[in-house]
């Protein structure tokens, strides 16, 4: 299960693993993950351009499933994408390197979750 809520342009995850509970909020827009892409069998590009959202911060598990093919169909769609390298994470460390260290920076901004709140602070 996915959520988004906030202002037009904005968006916020909150991931559930299987079995484990979660309630919708009132405001809530939920978007059912079918696949490993969260954009394969679901309407998530529909909701989010229509809330005029064109770019993501992708973190999550697998580096080399879930982030991956989701990097990919995003990219294909034209998103804005930035990966936060250290809130992602593999069960083959060395994979997870490749990718957000050679494969991932080709179509994404990689940074640290550090970097990334700095960056976006209000100054």
């Amino acid at each position: 299960m996915c959520r988004w809520a906030g202002p037009r342009g904005s968006a916020r995850t909150t991931a559930r693993s299987p079995g484990a509970a979660a309630t919708p909020r009132q405001d809530d827009i939920v978007v059912t993950k079918r696949r490993a892409s969260a954009f394969s069998g679901s309407d998530l590009d529909v909701v989010l351009r229509a809330r005029g959202i064109d770019s993501l911060v992708l973190t999550g598990l697998s580096t080399s499933g879930v982030v991956l093919h989701t990097l990919c169909q995003a990219n294909d769609q034209d998103f804005g994408l930035t990966v936060l390298a250290d809130a992602c994470l593999d069960t083959d460390p060395e994979v997870h390197r490749v990718l957000t260290e050679r494969l991932f920076p080709q179509w994404a901004d990689v940074v640290a979750v550090e970097d990334w709140l700095k960056a976006i602070a209000p100054q």
